[in-house]
């Protein structure tokens, strides 16, 4: 995840955590080499939709999308949106590949590194969606300035999302949940809580998938599970 420099919440710092595992299969290592490419955000310049996709469609952005399954599932949902992922960890960008190789999906776009430097280069107003789903909870309170979920990232994604939007945000730690529900409450005056009791952040909502990494946290870990939803003003 990427930090930001005291005093200056919107610049970007650097980027913590791995960003290569095990070694990738040869099939993974292929779809690396060839796919990779043709459906990589640009390096520069603006990251829009009539640039990606051809057409001035619904846009979408998900940071850290682990192995991809919810990005694609949503591609999948929306044939006519453009989605776009940015994931540091290769061999999750090696698995989201395979999810676009698998379901033919010619509406996403992947980033291999800091979701936050796309984010930068989209439009102010562009987004219809953004999504943060399980982040690095850095749960040390010394690590606390790593963690997505902070003014300056939460600033950026409401300036990139249009009246309407939605941010959706999901996590199974708890000191993650008290921290950025703290960090929400600054930001009333640009999103609203989408939920009406405990019921609609306990439960998942409808077009949300479950990934892998949430099925073991709530099976096999024993964690719970929170959804939010926030709608931009």
């Amino acid at each position: 995840m990427t930090a930001h420099k005291e005093g200056d919440p919107t610049t970007l710092n650097r980027l913590y955590g791995r960003s290569v595992g095990k070694p990738l299969r040869a099939a993974q290592q292929d779809l690396v080499d060839t796919l990779l490419p043709r459906i990589a955000v640009p390096e520069d310049g603006p990251v829009t939709a009539q640039r990606l996709f051809g057409e001035d469609c619904p846009l979408h952005f998900e940071i850290g999308f682990g192995g991809g399954e919810h990005l694609a599932y949503r591609a999948d949902l929306l044939p006519n949106h453009g989605f776009i992922g940015a994931e540091p960890f290769l061999n999750g960008v090696a698995q989201a590949l395979t999810h676009v190789r698998d379901g033919k999906l010619a509406n996403v776009r992947l980033h291999n590194g800091d979701a936050l430097k796309v984010l930068d280069r989209i439009p102010d107003g562009a987004l219809t969606m953004a999504y943060l789903l399980h982040p690095d909870p850095w749960p040390k309170a010394k690590h606390a300035k790593r963690r997505m979920m902070n003014d300056g990232p939460v600033q950026m994604i409401a300036d990139k999302l249009k009246p309407g939007g939605e941010f959706r945000f999901g996590t199974d730690h708890p000191v993650y949940v008290r921290h950025a529900l703290m960090v929400m409450r600054r930001f009333t005056h640009l999103f609203e809580w989408v939920a009406e009791g405990p019921d609609d952040f306990r439960n998942r909502p409808s077009g949300w998938c479950e990934t892998r990494y949430e099925h073991k946290a709530r099976t096999k870990m024993g964690h719970e599970v929170w959804y939010f939803r926030y709608r931009r003003r």
